[in-house]
């Protein structure tokens, strides 16, 4: 008897079916970027038989972008957990995040590029209307929460939350430009000042 994805109510081949097609994608934006990359060419990584393969799982675009950046924040926020797990202070949990953010771009490359590409061109007329806003606020957002909770608990200082996010969150892009353009940048390095600098800069 065949299993079946409880959540989704799909069944194994379908379920490794449709990863298929999303890491067929993740891998063509990664390469082509968002404008070029279309079925044809999804199929063709992916090596099905025909675009109708991809329409049966997702529909249109939009249906496998909103896939491809449900699975791509996913499985960053995996990542992140792992290395922040049982870390419960803010300074703590603020160093963890920023040295995890760093450490993603080498880990994992094509999903940074990917996310970069969904955030500032998925929301196209074909694509998930969704995209942008959220990996805005996967790269933002959740992070503002954090530290305007630190700072009515008294563990973080006095600064504007909305803008100290944002630094973080450009310093990591800083990053991530620098590493692009020469991979063997020091990521732990770059991580740990990063950190060092921000723990300071929101310190009570």
């Amino acid at each position: 008897m065949q299993e079946v994805q409880a959540e989704l109510g799909l069944s194994v081949t379908e379920a490794a079916r449709r990863a298929q097609i999303i890491g067929a994608t993740i891998a063509t934006i990664s390469e082509l970027g968002y404008h070029k990359t279309s079925f044809a060419k999804i199929k063709e990584r992916a090596g099905l038989s025909s675009t109708r393969i991809i329409s049966y799982h997702f529909t249109n675009k939009a249906g496998l972008m909103q896939a491809v950046v449900t699975t791509a924040t996913g499985m960053k926020d995996k990542f992140l957990e792992e290395r922040i797990q049982g870390t419960t202070d803010r300074a703590g949990l603020l160093r963890g995040y920023i040295e995890s953010e760093i450490a993603f771009l080498g880990s994992y490359p094509e999903l940074v590029r990917v996310m970069v590409e969904l955030g500032s061109s998925g929301s196209d007329a074909e694509g998930w209307f969704m995209s942008a806003p959220m990996v805005e606020e996967f790269r933002t957002g959740r992070l503002e929460r954090q530290l305007r909770q630190g700072q009515q608990d008294g563990s973080f200082g006095d600064f504007a939350a909305d803008v100290m996010a944002l630094s973080i969150a450009q310093a990591v892009d800083g990053v991530a430009a620098k590493f692009a353009a020469d991979p063997k940048s020091d990521l732990e390095r770059y991580g740990r000042e990063l950190a060092d600098l921000f723990v300071k800069a929101t310190a009570a």
